[in-house]
Order: structure tokens, then sequence, then C-alpha cells
């Protein structure tokens, strides 16, 4: 018999008592949701899963307005930061390729050994 009773609805008067700024606490919550949301778009946009996987490596390379570069390393578990000058990186290593960027923009890496032998003609003397 208590389900047929008449609903009684709030009054302004029952209202009187409860804190004003206990919706705030539910915007918090809502906007901690939003942030994690967006972290999670931002790295499956950018394909950074790698970042998280045990086994997994990735090198980044980014570069500061004022033309500093770094190079940001993960094998593994370990991470490693270089910051690159034109003294690290000046007559070190040795040639690999030749990268060309295409008219559409991209770039293309061919390695020496698949780069054409360029023919010389010889001249009868």
């Amino acid at each position: 018999m208590k389900y047929l009773k008449k609903r009684r609805y709030q009054t302004q008067d029952d209202l009187e008592g409860e804190d004003p700024l206990t919706g705030l606490a539910n915007l918090f919550d809502l906007g901690l949701v939003f942030i994690v949301g967006l972290l999670l778009m931002l790295f499956a946009t950018y394909h950074l899963q790698d970042l998280f996987a045990k086994g997994s490596e990735i090198t980044i390379m980014k570069k500061a307005k004022n033309g500093k570069m770094e190079i940001i390393t993960k094998k593994a578990r370990k991470i490693k930061a270089m910051r690159i000058t034109r003294q690290k990186a000046k007559g070190r290593g040795q040639r690999l390729g030749v990268a060309y960027k295409l008219e559409n923009g991209t770039m293309v890496y061919v390695p020496d050994k698949y780069q054409p032998i360029a023919k010389t003609s010889k001249t009868p003397r």
C-alpha cells in the first residue's frame, strides 16, 4: 500500500536547507572525465600508445622555435633525451642514402645501395 500513496513534491521551503554548491562538484567530475578523454584522443591521434608498451622502441625528434633539436628515444623501459648541437652532429657517422622531397610534399629515403650508378660516357681520344 505504501506505493499507492500520493507523491509529495519538494517545495521551495524544503530546498532552503541544501547547499547551493553541491552541483559544482558534479561539474568538477565532468571536467576530469573530459580531460582524460582528451588525453586518450591525443594519444590515439599521434599513435603514442607505444610509450606505454613494455618492449617497444620509439624515437621522437622535436625542434624548438629557436632551432634547437632534441631526440627522445625509448627502448623497453629506458627513456633517453639528447640535445643536438652542431658540434655533436659534425663529422660523425657515415652516409646512408639520400632523402628526396616529392612534389606532393612526401619524403622518400633511398639507401645508397639502391642509388643508380651514373654512367660516364667515354669519349674516344
